[in-house]
């Protein structure tokens, strides 16, 4: 799924012991055969199935889960069995009036239940046609426990099974699964019984099933077919993600060493959005929101179809990690989401060449995870999950972003073919199976010849970041003799709490080959470097961990900083951005850094520097100073928009394109004139032209737009979202109705949450809109209309989704709101992501009175 160690669940004995929400062992499925049967307009559906079931000792009780179905009837082996549903645990308890033995046996089971209006479990799509009729799609989402909100099953990715499913769908309609069409049979009421292949054993969370005026288009990759579905008449917007996915397989296939090994794999695309998800891996059947697939050539910026292809490469990345080897227990989730971010990038390193991936995975995704990992709210990749709230949880920062960190630079340590060899051999020997991280590390372990574990252990069991401090070097007979220690990196307390790692490190001078070392511990690590001049620790950033140098390594970086590797360049802002923030250095550093970039410098270093003179500019309280330091980030950035230009070159870098965006959006961010009338005159110029705002530009201009909007200007943008009949289109310019920074309208926009014309997913992407600027008003709103906003947010994200509304809030009243709210509405195990929001609340409180002096002086000139 694309945006955190356990026993394995191994059959045991009739009544064993078993974790809060997990189910006992003893019976597993071996197959499924499952008929469902949607009525998309009164939103519900009825269902029945067969289960092939192994027992692996005598026993009266079957559990298996199962959540929000009517359960009308039950059978074991063709004889009605007793059955209770217990619906806290969601589980379904088959109690048999003898022993049921060991061996084979057959359940059948008829239910009946609802289609949801947000994306978990079987859920409707509401959109409007091009004609302005009104349409609905089905889909389904299962991960992580949903499946069974579909079926009654063993929802636990251990319990692998096959899958054969039936669905009827309207005479009209397009019906699609994991695997391909086996029949379609006309029925007698007009409608169509389709019938799927049986799937490989795979998982619950990974089945799908979607119907609707569906459109679907193809192309082969060797003997794969390779599918696009959408909604009619936006079926060749896929063109560009099927071109990429072809690119994909052949690569995936090759680097795996495994061939991809499903007939087809499809790609289909939703028209709406979600809370927690923008795309999914379900085998074979991989579902998209559509602005996660669909290249719309009339509004696609580079940056948005350079996002279409990470999240096609993230989630084809699954169709192995994830779906083809699975991890046993929900607490080695980061074996999914962290390989397929890592992939992700890998592949686009090697592919898109243009697109400067290593780099930007440094700008970007490092810099996301050791921010998220620096704060008392972190915790270790690998992580101890019991309940069903704790799993939405896991689907964090942590678990995506440092995962893929660790795994990088495991790969630098190993180096990239022994790595390559281990993932080969990890492939080929749990294929259709299930694993704990351990043996990942041991098949790395046997293709490297050396032990991965020590190393490996300490960053995904303990959590953290480490420092590491260059604390002398002195130049020795034409060497450099470099002093090494290491602590633990933090913004607050508990994350600067001492703690060791092994910290692989490249360690170089400037022009020289560079030594790789290991940094154990506080005690001193002496290094001898070849050469003399300056000393760039951790090159190329790959390794997971922070670096500061003393007073003279670091005025040597600032004077040749235009010699080192743009890898370094950005690491180096983005440490001593850090490093400010976390006590251990003023922040005059940084803006030295900013000083020694060059105006014709790689675009990406002015693209990070603009959005961390944007978290700045957000950091000192609303009045004189921000506006001070609005004006100096404008006049710092401004001659680069110049340089840039609101219209593209030809043939252009795509860094300059997304550069472009970021400079559009901060300086209407700081409320830039220049910028500001420009997006004025674009959007007023739609009313007579819908394509009057080019491609390239079109989200920043709207988002400009949007955050100055006055009264009259807002009323304007609720005109379009009302007039909008792409329904992409006009989710986007819900989520805009929220993006105002005038108090009085984020209170308008609020009032459209009780209207009968949104649906609930844009309701729920309207109120986080409103949270990102006002924070008070959205969690406040939220509290009082629990009732309402429950009813709009996917079960899996209900836990944290509120409490997260407030955590941009500046109020010290605020961390006790929510959690009072979280206490008297969240069970015990479910308060994780209210903590996480109270911590990370803390934490930024913390960096803002340690830096606040330093901003207000380079925003009055004085640094």
């Amino acid at each position: 799924m694309k945006l955190p160690l356990a026993a394995a669940l191994l059959l045991g004995t009739a009544t064993p012991a078993f974790a809060a929400g997990q189910l006992p062992t003893g019976v597993a499925p071996i197959a499924y055969n499952i008929t469902v049967r949607p009525d998309a307009k009164a939103m519900t559906f009825s269902g029945e199935e067969d289960v092939t079931i192994a027992v692996e000792k005598a026993t009266r009780t079957i559990v298996l889960n199962a959540a929000d179905l009517k359960i009308a009837s039950a059978t074991l082996d063709g004889q009605a069995i007793p059955f209770t549903l217990d619906s806290t645990k969601q589980q379904l308890t088959l109690t048999a009036p003898t022993l049921v033995s060991a061996g084979e046996h057959k359940l059948h089971f008829a239910w009946t239940g609802t289609i949801n209006t947000s994306a978990a479990g079987f859920f409707g799509i509401d959109y409007t046609n091009q004609d302005g009729s009104a349409a609905r799609m089905l889909a389904t989402q299962f991960e992580a426990p949903d499946a069974r909100r579909f079926a009654p099953m063993w929802d636990e990715p251990a319990y692998k099974a096959t899958f054969t499913l039936s669905a009827v769908a309207p005479g009209d309609q397009l019906a699609f699964s994991n695997m391909p069409t086996v029949s379609v049979t006309k029925q007698d009421d007009g409608t169509k019984l389709y019938r799927f292949a049986e799937t490989p054993k795979m998982s619950s969370y990974l089945l799908f099933l979607g119907m609707g005026d569906m459109e679907r288009k193809t192309v082969m990759a060797g003997n794969t077919e390779i599918g696009v579905i959408t909604r009619r008449g936006v079926v060749d917007q896929g063109d560009y993600a099927l071109a990429q996915a072809k690119r994909l397989l052949t690569y995936y296939n090759d680097y795996f060493g495994q061939p991809y090994p499903l007939p087809k794999l499809d790609m289909i695309a939703g028209p709406g959005s979600s809370q927690f998800f923008g795309a999914m891996e379900n085998w074979g059947a991989i579902f998209y929101f559509e602005p996660e697939l669909l290249d719309d050539q009339k509004r696609a910026t580079q940056s948005g179809k350079q996002r279409i292809y990470t999240v096609v490469a993230h989630e084809m990345a699954h169709q192995w990690f994830g779906d083809l080897v699975t991890m046993r227990w929900w607490d080695d989730l980061w074996l999914n989401e962290g390989f397929a971010s890592w992939m992700e990038n890998k592949s686009s390193v090697d592919l898109n060449p243009e697109w400067y991936a290593a780099a930007t995975a440094v700008a970007q995704d490092r810099e996301g995870a050791l921010q998220a990992d620096s704060t008392a709210a972190t915790h270790p990749i690998i992580r101890k999950i019991e309940t069903v709230d704790q799993i939405g949880e896991a689907f964090d920062g942590i678990t995506y972003l440092k995962g893929q960190a660790v795994i990088g630079m495991l790969e630098l340590t190993l180096g990239p073919d022994k790595f390559r060899d281990g993932i080969r051999r990890y492939m080929a020997k749990y294929k259709y199976s299930n694993t704990a991280t351990d043996q990942l590390w041991t098949e790395l372990s046997a293709a490297a010849g050396t032990p991965v574990a020590p190393v490996a252990h300490d960053f995904t069991l303990q959590p953290g970041v480490p420092l590491v401090t260059m604390t002398g070097a002195r130049c020795v007979a034409g060497s450099t003799r470099v002093t090494l220690s290491q602590s633990r990196f933090g913004y607050d307390a508990t994350a600067k709490a001492a703690q060791n790692w092994r910290v692989p490190l490249t360690v170089g001078v400037v022009g020289q080959p560079t030594t790789s070392v290991t940094v154990r511990g506080a005690a001193a690590t002496p290094v001898t470097l070849q050469g003399c001049g300056t000393v760039v620790l951790n090159h190329g950033k790959q390794s997971y961990a922070r670096v500061a140098y003393n007073a003279a390594g670091h005025a040597a970086i600032v004077r040749d900083f235009n010699t080192l590797a743009l890898t370094d360049q950005l690491g180096t802002l983005g440490d001593d951005f850090a490093l400010a923030k976390g006590g251990n250095q003023k922040l005059d550093r940084y803006f030295a850094d900013v000083g020694a970039v060059g105006p014709d410098a790689n675009p990406l270093l002015w693209q990070t520097i603009a959005e961390q003179l944007a978290d700045l500019s957000r950091r000192l309280p609303k009045g004189a100073m921000q506006d001070a330091m609005r004006k100096r980030v404008a006049a710092t950035l401004a001659p680069v928009m110049q340089r840039v230009g609101f219209a593209a070159a030809k043939d252009e870098s795509p860094l300059v394109s997304t550069l472009r965006e970021t400079l559009i959006l901060v300086l209407g961010d700081v409320g830039d004139a220049d910028v500001a009338a420009k997006a004025r005159s674009y959007v007023a110029a739609l009313k007579n032209d819908p394509q009057a705002i080019p491609a390239a530009i079109r989200a920043p201009i709207l988002g400009t737009y949007a955050s100055n909007a006055t009264p009259e200007e807002w009323d304007a943008l609720l005109a379009l979202a009302n007039a909008e009949k792409n329904p992409v289109v006009k989710n986007g310019y819900i989520r805009l109705l929220g993006a105002a920074d005038d108090d009085a309208l984020a209170k308008r926009a609020l009032g459209l949450m009780e209207s009968d014309r949104l649906t609930p997913p844009q309701k729920a992407s309207l109120l986080r809109a409103i949270a990102n600027g006002h924070p008070d008003l959205a969690f406040n709103y939220a509290v009082s209309h629990l009732t309402l906003v429950n009813m709009l947010i996917e079960t899996s994200n209900r836990a944290g989704f509120i409490a997260s509304l407030g955590g941009g809030s500046d109020d010290p009243a605020m961390p006790g709101k929510i959690t009072a709210y979280a206490t008297a509405n969240l069970p015990a195990a479910a308060r994780g992501g209210a903590k996480a929001t109270v911590a990370s609340m803390a934490a930024r409180r913390m960096v803002n009175a340690r830096i606040r002096a330093d901003i207000a002086k380079w925003a009055l000139g004085r640094s």
